[in-house]
């Protein structure tokens, strides 16, 4: 007994002086574990008298519950220091400037849309909006759009169904607008439209932004006056423009507008426009011997790649974060 003593009086001190949980968990298994040293004296207890059995149980139990009451305490410093240690390792010093967070930014062609729709407003022109899913009637026959027409034929239309395609311009919003709406009227159209065709310069879906102006004496000067007002705004230069005479179905007399930022050296094509077809306001029940309008249209893309100096169209529609890190326009 007197040697078990002095074991456990060894095993306490260097409980005392462990440093690591580790060790206090490998004395334990010593001593206390099934196989041992407390353990194995408690089982040879059985072999004494019942006197000795008595007077050497309790010094037993007496030697136990000191080994376990410094297991305890010891355990628990070395858990209190350790929770000290981490928190002072992860303490947030609310003195140190906060990590910049990158920003996000508007799509250029959102940015472009903003812009467009903000200088017409300017113009006096409203916005309107509408489906992009379509008939026939609003998206080619209302325009007078003929049912032979290349347009209409698979290759160049999305179609649902029989009946439904996704629409290919915006003019519909147009004639759903001017179907609920008297002269005079002027807005413009804008959103995504939807064409079998894909390269460096067109996709499978584009935006468009479109205009019409209704009202009585309304002539192809008010057309290149508000053309020409837009454009100059909208590139922020002194442009020229010309109008050459092109064919629409739904505007009569037809025109291609150029732009030139060289004092006419050059010349590119930039969007269709005419004076609204008879036959477009007789579908839409408007008197064409009273009104007369002129419309136009325009591809956004076109327009954004031109003013920021873009080649390829389908850059806009990669997702690439380097690109829109470069072009996006913030909030």
């Amino acid at each position: 007994m007197q040697e078990l003593a002095l074991k456990i009086k060894e095993a306490v001190a260097l409980v005392r002086l462990a440093q690591d949980l580790k060790v206090i968990e490998s004395l334990k298994t010593e001593y206390l574990g099934k196989t041992g040293v407390l353990t194995k004296a408690m089982q040879q207890l059985s072999s004494y008298s019942p006197e000795e059995k008595k007077q050497a149980g309790q010094k037993l139990n007496l030697l136990k519950q000191d080994l376990i009451t410094e297991i305890e305490n010891k355990t628990a410093a070395l858990k209190h220091e350790a929770t000290n240690l981490a928190l002072a390792a992860e303490r947030i010093d609310v003195t140190i400037p906060a990590r910049e967070l990158s920003r996000g930014g508007v799509h250029l062609l959102s940015a472009a849309m903003d812009e467009i729709s903000d200088i017409f407003k300017v113009l006096g022109f409203g916005v309107e909006f509408g489906p992009e899913i379509e008939d026939e009637f609003h998206n080619f026959t209302s325009l007078n759009i003929p049912e032979h027409h290349p347009a209409r034929q698979m290759h160049d239309t999305f179609y649902l169904d029989d009946t439904r395609l996704l629409r290919t311009h915006t003019s519909t919003v147009q004639v759903r607008a001017m179907n609920n709406k008297k002269p005079p009227f002027r807005f413009i159209s804008l959103g995504r439209v939807y064409r079998c065709d894909s390269d460096r310069t067109h996709t499978p879906m584009f935006h468009q932004v479109e205009g019409v102006y209704v009202d009585k004496g309304v002539n192809m000067a008010h057309l290149k006056g508000i053309l020409t007002c837009f454009l100059k705004m909208f590139f922020v230069q002194d442009i020229q423009i010309r109008l050459r005479p092109s064919f629409f179905p739904f505007t009569e007399p037809s025109a291609e507008v150029d732009i030139s930022t060289d004092n006419g050296n050059t010349w590119l094509e930039i969007l269709g426009c005419g004076m609204v077809h008879p036959n477009v306001l007789k579908n839409l029940g408007i008197d064409h011997r009273i009104y007369s309008g002129f419309a136009f249209g325009m591809g956004i893309e076109r327009l954004t790649m031109l003013k920021y100096g873009i080649s390829d169209l389908r850059q806009m529609y990669e997702g690439d974060i380097r690109w829109l890190k470069q072009h996006g326009k913030p909030w």
